[in-house]
């Protein structure tokens, strides 16, 4: 596939737009509508913002982080950027797709690109029941939290919490409680792409929860059903030498 028709994005921080500047002055600017590829530039976060924008799209993003390589990013060189995005490795991720419903039973959708994650709200602990396929599999876990992370996201907050770090390929997620309380033994478990999740708030009115899938939160929830999106797919790209994959395997010797 070509991939000459550059559309360039950068974030708001000075690296990222003097970065911007000289690529764009060496490479032109091709407008979304016509670019065969999207480089963004800046963090991780930035690429999980571009990557939320792209999702109604079918373009591939390249990412180029100036400094240290983002998890999500290439390093970022503008000499022979044409050469190297031909060159990249293609990687397809499946967003979590999360059903909100709110204790004032607003029913509220969202995409994660890396976790759907639920935090209590106060200082009371939250009170939880997991199911799974519609079975319940945790009647009542008291934690800080609980997460469902794909496998792009495990090695972010997700392994912050020791959870399981999955690699690439193996349909799989990652479910992973935030500080748990009780039960006292109970560390996750790694669950098939294709399971659907619920998680209920028990006694939501005293231990009030939030749910954000990456960055986007709603507050005071009841419930949450979450499943992967097969019906979506986004594309990302990589250097041979910075492959996704390769860095998820290289995160488990750290």
């Amino acid at each position: 596939m070509a991939r000459e028709r550059v559309h360039f994005m950068a974030s708001a921080s000075a690296p990222a737009q003097a970065a911007l500047a000289e690529v764009t002055g060496r490479y032109g600017q091709t407008p979304l509508t016509q670019a065969d590829v999207v480089v963004a530039i800046g963090g991780d976060g930035y690429m999980l913002h571009t990557l939320h924008a792209m999702t109604e799209g079918e373009l591939p993003v390249y990412g180029m982080k100036t400094g240290n390589v983002g998890f999500l990013m290439n390093r970022f060189v503008a000499d022979g950027l044409l050469a190297r995005l031909q060159a990249a490795e293609l990687v397809a991720l499946h967003p979590l797709r999360m059903r909100v419903r709110t204790q004032a039973g607003e029913q509220v959708d969202g995409l994660a690109i890396n976790e759907v994650s639920l935090l209590r709200q106060t200082n009371q602990a939250a009170h939880i029941r997991i199911s799974v396929n519609g079975s319940v599999k945790v009647e009542e876990l008291v934690c800080d939290g609980v997460l469902l992370a794909t496998t792009a996201g495990s090695t972010a907050y997700n392994f912050s919490v020791r959870g399981p770090i999955l690699p690439l390929g193996t349909d799989a997620l990652a479910l992973t409680p935030i500080s748990p309380f009780r039960p006292r033994r109970w560390r996750g478990a790694v669950l098939p792409a294709s399971a659907r999740v619920c998680f209920e708030v028990l006694d939501p009115d005293k231990r009030a929860v939030s749910a954000t899938a990456d960055a986007f939160e709603v507050r005071d929830i009841a419930a949450v059903d979450i499943h992967e999106s097969r019906a979506l797919s986004l594309r990302l790209l990589f250097d041979p030498e910075h492959s996704l994959e390769e860095r998820i395997l290289n995160e488990q010797f750290r």
